[in-house]
């Protein structure tokens, strides 16, 4: 969740390029920088933590002639957030900004350090100044090296390159990362949301995927498969909320379409090609370890629950999922052996941070799983992973829960590395679908105009039940607590099989019952629970990838080889079901009635 912003012009870059970098810390960062060459001269500032640092670093710098200069955001994920590893990334002349990944680094890397260059950075986005430059030295041409650089490239990415070689340019390339340009007179920015530009640029041009060029002269030169292309502009909106929106209703909704490419943040640098590798983690944390608790509240308990499933199912070690406002209350018997987990979106949750600290006065190793690095729980545990699903800003988690729940199962399979209790086959298996998950969290026109249509039939009855088994259960719970945060109806998670011990007794016509059956997981027996429903007479919303012909409404889901797979796509609709009812209802979505975004009392 980087920001990047650019411009060549006149104006005082410096403050261009802060104002701009201010606009886009709500997506996460850990450091920031600039670059700017003016009058030949190519100058940078990088800081680690907040903008406010690197505008301490920058005060008596003033850059009032014409010059280009590039700035960046930085969420860490290859590498730690360093000075060296925060952008701009340098070479011998040139300057380069990126968001993204470029998968093929480290074979570029080995090709480039056989050549005698030296890397100063842990990250991925070095490669590309330092490939424009060996390319640059070659043939003296700056704009061929560029695109021989970009066609080196795998993966995902948006970039900004400035170099001494013409100084008067910037290059830059889309695919697969958001990044627009902005127009005003003779001046260009770049950014990569609305946001940095609104009261500065009039017009705007969103690249499209594969395009690429450089800005030069007031004027911008577009190339894409085919060459030279010409391009339209658009008036450029200006307000400010609304461009954070990116064109969504809700941050909730624009939050539940970012779960694809936040998912590919999370796991980057951890998921590797044969096994699973956490660099903020020590192997020692797990010696002596027998046994894991893990400790959490609302949204956070359910993808803790999650994780017990796959750590005693694949890494083999007995799990315990605790309610952290239970947990401090019930004098609980902790033995030396067990790692104490806790998980928060914020880092702030005041009764998680409380049972970590009982954990801590017991003698436990603690690990923590967070979105917001130097939180209180981040920083009174041992170790500490981020989730790096950058800013939420609606109060009912989305991509909060999704990353949370995928390094929980990352976590799983590194645990299970160490105990030697999976084998390379199954490892390879769950790397490999892993590596489809961004694919499941993508969010299609028919589906989401679906639950749109179907959203006007669900308003009405006396409660919805969300039932599903196994890892199924945690996305009911989940599901419910959803629609109980934003729609405020009545709505309940619960294991399939413990409905005729109870709840159904509940069942009729007015019963909403939002089924999730996955085909690779108890399929033949979450069916035969969903029929016993049907004869009840219950109004039954499946989720499958499997037809179910009782069903009143039915959501066929595509991926049906892995149940993680199936988990995070069933994930989406039910998130999307939520939305929408609440919308119907006219409630306000971002902002539930009742309820904080980070609970920081009892």
């Amino acid at each position: 969740m980087c920001g990047i912003v650019g411009y060549i012009g006149d104006k005082e870059k410096k403050e261009i390029l802060l104002d701009g970098l201010q606009e886009l810390v709500y997506r996460g960062y850990d450091s920031a920088g600039i670059a700017i060459i003016e009058n030949r001269q190519l100058r940078n500032f990088k800081a680690v933590g907040r903008l406010k640092n690197l505008r301490e670093k920058t005060k008596d710098y003033e850059s009032i002639d014409f010059g280009v200069s590039i700035g960046h955001t930085r969420w860490a994920t290859h590498g730690k957030p360093t000075e060296l590893n925060a952008h701009p990334h340098m070479g011998t002349y040139s300057f380069v900004v990126h968001n993204g990944i470029i998968e093929n680094y480290q074979e570029l890397k080995k090709e480039l350090q056989s050549k005698g260059i030296n890397f100063l950075s842990q990250t991925d986005t070095e490669t590309i100044v330092h490939l424009f430059e060996k390319y640059n030295n070659i043939n003296g041409n700056p704009w061929e090296a560029f695109t021989k650089t970009i066609d080196k490239l795998d993966g995902a990415y948006a970039t900004l390159l400035i170099t001494e070689a013409d100084e008067k340019s910037i290059f830059f390339a889309k695919h697969g990362s958001p990044m627009l340009i902005g127009f005003k007179d003779d001046e260009i920015f770049f950014a990569s949301s609305d946001t940095p530009i609104i009261g500065k640029a009039t017009e705007v041009y969103y690249l499209e995927d594969g395009e690429y060029g450089y800005a030069k002269d007031g004027k911008v030169t577009l190339f894409d498969e085919n060459g030279e292309k010409s391009f339209t502009k658009q008036p450029l909106a200006t307000d400010k909320a609304m461009a954070q929106k990116d064109g969504y209703r809700f941050f909730m909704e624009k939050e539940i379409y970012e779960q694809s490419h936040v998912m590919n943040d999370t796991m980057m640098g951890r998921l590797l090609e044969d096994k699973i590798d956490f660099e903020e983690l020590d192997e020692k944390l797990f010696e002596n370890i027998t046994n894991i608790k893990i400790c959490a509240c609302g949204t956070s308990y359910h993808s803790a629950l999650t994780g017990a499933y796959l750590l005693e199912r694949v890494a083999k070690i007995p799990c315990q999922v605790e309610i952290a406002s239970e947990f401090r209350y019930k004098e609980p018997l902790l033995q030396k052996n067990t790692l104490f987990i806790t998980i928060s979106q914020s880092g702030e949750t005041a009764d998680t941070l409380e049972a970590l600290k009982m954990a801590k006065r017991a003698g436990l190793k603690s690990l923590s799983i967070c979105n917001v690095d130097n939180s209180s729980i981040v920083r009174e545990s041992d170790s500490a992973i981020l989730t790096r699903a950058g800013i939420e800003k609606g109060v009912a988690s989305t991509k909060a829960f999704a990353t949370q729940t995928m390094v929980l199962w990352m976590l799983t399979l590194y645990v299970a590395q160490i105990k030697k209790s999976i084998s390379s086959e199954k490892l390879l298996e769950e790397l490999d679908a892993m590596r489809h998950t961004p694919k499941s969290l993508l969010v299609t026109d028919r589906v989401h105009s679906k639950m749109n249509r179907l959203s006007k039939r669900y308003l009405h009855g006396h409660g919805f039940f969300f039932i599903g088994r196994d890892l199924f259960f945690p996305l009911a719970l989940e599901g419910a607590l959803k629609l109980k945060e934003i729609s405020y109806l009545h709505a309940e998670g619960y294991p399939a099989g413990e409905m005729k011990h109870g709840p159904i007794a509940l069942a009729d016509s007015e019963l909403f019952t939002i089924a999730l059956m996955p085909k690779t997981l108890h399929y033949d027996k979450i069916k035969s629970n969903v029929e016993e429903l049907c004869a009840r007479d219950t109004t039954v919303l499946a989720i499958s990838s499997e037809p179910f012909e009782l069903a009143d409404d039915f959501i066929k889901t595509t991926y049906d080889s892995h149940p993680m797979l199936e988990f995070f796509e069933m994930m989406v609709v039910t998130q999307l079901l939520a939305l929408e009812i609440s919308i119907r209802l006219g409630n306000d979505v971002d902002m539930p009635r009742n309820l904080a975004k980070s609970v920081t009392v009892e």
